[in-house]
């Protein structure tokens, strides 16, 4: 744990609390002004108007106390801004990507998982960017928020002060799927994620799991069920319940043709779904190509056969 720095949602709330405080004051004040005048100055009490000339300190008080207020806030804010900018000496960076609809997160000795997992009490700096539009990571529990930019790499950094899970939003609306844009981060002892850092890319292999089985994983860990249901029902794209073996009309370009849904279409569907879109569905699905592997995607493919 950094000593010396203060937590960043510390810092946050600070500033939030300070600029409520000042607005809660300025409105009792105001409201108490108001009501006065209006007893002390009514019809019964002034029957007769008076021109009241002005007053030259009244007028310098409510000139600079309004200056000083706002230059605090601003003080209190540009403090905050600045620390938040400035990452610590040797904090651990992750590579994050965002896609509609679905969040992916590379370490630097390349494993990638899509669950953010970080050590308690080690800074980290996101390195972030979007495979397709502006998304934004967005971490409540510890006041961090940062735009995913499409061919541009935005960055911000934390320290994890507190153990458990916690969860991570997009904070720009991205699409259909926005709502179900969702990941965990996961704060864990700093021996445990040694270990899992540690960890084979894809555990399940490991665990004995069929092709299908781990095309079943793949297809819930990247996100892909966003877009895409697997018991039937209606989705942003063609839900994988029945689509093996179905014939299906799709759009090559302007032109309209019929094809069956067999491994190559689906192979070509995940790593160049600009060739061909099924008709009535919207062509935002992004490739997958750097996201899965071949192998990953033959075991996908797997999958796709065994739901009837």
């Amino acid at each position: 744990m950094i000593t010396g720095w203060p937590n960043l949602w510390n810092s946050t709330d600070n500033a939030f609390y300070f600029i409520i405080a000042i607005s809660i004051v300025l409105l009792l004040g105001i409201m108490a002004t108001m009501i006065f005048f209006v007893f002390r100055y009514s019809r019964s009490r002034n029957p007769r108007p008076t021109n009241i000339e002005h007053n030259a300190w009244l007028e310098i008080l409510w000139t600079a106390i309004p200056t000083v207020l706002v230059l605090a806030m601003f003080w209190v804010g540009w403090k905050g801004f600045i620390y938040k900018r400035t990452v610590p000496a040797g904090a651990m960076q992750v590579k994050v990507t965002g896609r509609m609809w679905s969040w992916s997160f590379e370490y630097e000795n390349g494993k990638i998982s899509s669950v953010l997992k970080l050590p308690f009490g080690k800074p980290v700096k996101l390195l972030i960017t979007s495979a397709d539009v502006v998304h934004g990571v967005f971490i409540p529990a510890f006041r961090v928020k940062e735009d995913a930019v499409p061919g541009r790499d935005t960055y911000l950094w934390f320290q994890p002060d507190k153990t458990g899970e916690f969860e991570l939003f997009c904070s720009e609306f991205c699409g259909t799927g926005h709502t179900k844009m969702v990941s965990t981060v996961e704060i864990i002892p700093e021996n445990e994620f040694a270990v899992w850092l540690q960890q084979k890319e894809t555990p399940a292999l490991a665990q004995g799991l069929s092709q299908a089985g781990l095309g079943a994983e793949l297809v819930r860990a990247k996100g892909c069920v966003a877009c895409h249901s697997t018991d039937g029902t209606a989705a942003t794209g063609p839900t994988f319940k029945g689509l093996w073996g179905k014939k299906e009309t799709v759009l090559r370009g302007s032109q309209e043709a019929q094809v069956t849904v067999d491994e190559s279409f689906a192979r070509s569907k995940i790593f160049s779904p600009e060739k061909e879109r099924i008709k009535g569905f919207p062509p935002i699905m992004p490739s997958q190509r750097g996201v899965l592997s071949e192998k990953e995607a033959a075991a996908i493919v797997e999958y796709f056969k065994t739901l009837r």
